[in-house]
């Protein structure tokens, strides 16, 4: 899957965990995500958890992280309303 369509899973509403990036159509925040995988959590455990889950929303969540590691990160906003 391309970096950019990985972007498009990832989302951000003020009103959705105070503004947090998320997965989207979950209330799953990126952060738990990294921090289960930190934590030592591998991607079978995490998708046997979570089934709603698809392994392209862990790689989004990693790209994500990448990205504002390097100060370059990339939301794409839903309307609030």
């Amino acid at each position: 899957m391309r970096q950019a369509d990985l972007m498009k899973r990832i989302t951000a509403n003020p009103k959705i965990l105070g503004g947090k990036p998320i997965i989207r159509g979950t209330r799953i925040s990126v952060e738990f995500i990294l921090e289960l995988l930190a934590s030592g959590a591998t991607e079978p455990e995490i998708l046997q958890d979570y089934p709603h889950l698809k392994p392209s929303d862990i790689k989004a969540c990693l790209q994500y992280a990448a990205r504002s590691s390097q100060n370059e990160i990339y939301v794409d906003l839903e309307k609030a309303g």
